[in-house]
Order: structure tokens, then C-alpha cells, then sequence
């Protein structure tokens, strides 16, 4: 579904990404992992359009990418969750959901909108009791659950998540991994960057580590849970010697 070659990208004259080559087939999750400036979410700004300084190929269903701006990427049936999740606070959570349905609205598909509001809203129903609210009172884990619940009013076939794990409790972790895994079984494919290695891990098929804006490692989410390396990078010492006691 998804497939970058020889990707990368600038700031000015830095090289955030170098060369980076990856594949999304549908209906998989897979993640990004690695630390803080490995180029982790430069590579998703890239897919959804935001950074146009980039060389390589990115392929979506065949079509290049290349050029395209958000809105134009995202009528193509990409999505972004993005990191720190940018609700707007002063809204209610209703119009920031209608945000997310505005390449829909301007084909006036108002019943598929409407169609699309009662599956968000099955799947997040608190954000249905918080309708009227503003957006800036939810809690972290509501206001997370706003931000995919407004990527997904556009019907996206790929959905795009920059470090949705971000400030959260373990709990809260725990469920936003599980809708995830949900959205899945419903043939949606999703790409995570994560730093919480383990949750993404979790629920992923397939990942990537990144380091220095390279691709240092790849393979199924278990063999990457199990790699040693992996475990002491990302994982923690803690969770090495949990694992070790358990087996």
C-alpha cells in the first residue's frame, strides 16, 4: 500500500532523513521506533504532505506522491494523527471532528459524514458525551482519542500516528493500542512513530528502528521485542530483566 525508496529529507541544508527505504502492505500495523531526532516523525511529515523538501519515491496505492499538499494527500486516503495531537482547544470537540471531515464536506458527502460521526463516536464514546464541551478541557487521554477520531471522519485508508502514547498513562496507553488493533481488524493499515517501543510493539506486525536518520534494524514485532539490543535501547533495562524472570 505504502512504499518509500530511497527517501530523504531536508531542513534547509540538514539531511533529517538519509536514504531511508520502507513498505506498508494493507492491512498491517507497523511502527517507527528509535529515539528523539532519528527522523521518525520528519518521515511522516513527509507522507502527509507537510514537508516538501524531500527526494526519493513515496508511493501510495501506486500513486507518487510527490508534490502533494496536505489536503491533497489526505483526499487521496491518507490521515495524520499528529504529535501532540493539535486540537483546536477553543472548539467543541463536535466541530473539531467536523474539522477532520472537510475535504468530505466540500464534495457535500454530508451522509457520509454523518455515517462516519456515529463510527467515531462508537468507537470513543465518551467523546459523544463531551459533544458541546471545548476541546481544551478533555483530559490527555480524551483529548488523544479526539485527535484519531478527527483523522478518521476523513475515511482514510492509511492512517498516520506521530507518537499518540505521548503524556498518557500506562491505562490510557493500554486502551488507545487496543482501538488501535480494533481499526484494524476493521481493514484499516496504520502506521505508528513510537517511543514507547513496547506498546507499539505490541500491537504491530512488522517494525523499523531508526537512528541518526537510517534505518539500523527491521523484522516481525516479536523478533524486534525479543532482540536484545532492542530491549536495551528502547526498552529498558527494567523490562530486560522482567522479561529474563518471566521466561
Amino acid at each position: 500500500m505504502l512504499r518509500i525508496r530511497n527517501l530523504k529529507c531536508f531542513y534547509g541544508q540538514i539531511m533529517a532523513v538519509k536514504g531511508i527505504s520502507l513498505s506498508v502492505k494493507e492491512g498491517e500495523i507497523i511502527t517507527l521506533i528509535g529515539a528523539n531526532g532519528s527522523g521518525k516523525s520528519t518521515l511522516m511529515e513527509a507522507v502527509s504532505g507537510i514537508l516538501p523538501s524531500w527526494t526519493g519515491e513515496i508511493l501510495f496505492e501506486g500513486k507518487n506522491l510527490k508534490g502533494m499538499d496536505p489536503p491533497a494527500v489526505v483526499k487521496s486516503g491518507i490521515s495524520l494523527v499528529p504529535e501532540g495531537r493539535l486540537i483546536f482547544p477553543p472548539m467543541s470537540v463536535h466541530d473539531n471532528l467536523i474539522l477532520g471531515a472537510y475535504t468530505m464536506l466540500k464534495k457535500k458527502a454530508r451522509e457520509e459524514v454523518r455515517e462516519t460521526m456515529e463510527t467515531v463516536t462508537d468507537l470513543f464514546p465518551i467523546l459523544k458525551e463531551r459533544f458541546e464541551q471545548p476541546a481544551g478541557t478533555l483530559s490527555g487521554g480524551e483529548q488523544q482519542m479526539l485527535a484519531i477520531g478527527r483523522a478518521l471522519m476523513a475515511r482514510p485508508r492509511l492512517l498516520l500516528l506521530d507518537e499518540p502514547s505521548m503524556g498518557l498513562a500506562p491505562l490510557i496507553v493500554e486502551k488507545i493500542m487496543g482501538v488501535l488493533e480494533t481499526l484494524r481488524s476493521k481493514g484499516l493499515t496504520i502506521l505508528i512513530v513510537e517511543q514507547n517501543a513496547q506498546a507499539a510493539l505490541s500491537v504491530a506486525d512488522r517494525g523499523y528502528v531508526f537512528e541518526t536518520g537510517s534505518v539500523v534494524l527491521e523484522g516481525a514485532a516479536d523478533e524486534l521485542l525479543a532482540d536484545k539490543n532492542v530491549k536495551r535501547a528502547y526498552l529498558g533495562k527494567d523490562y530486560e530483566e522482567f522479561d529474563d524472570e518471566n521466561r
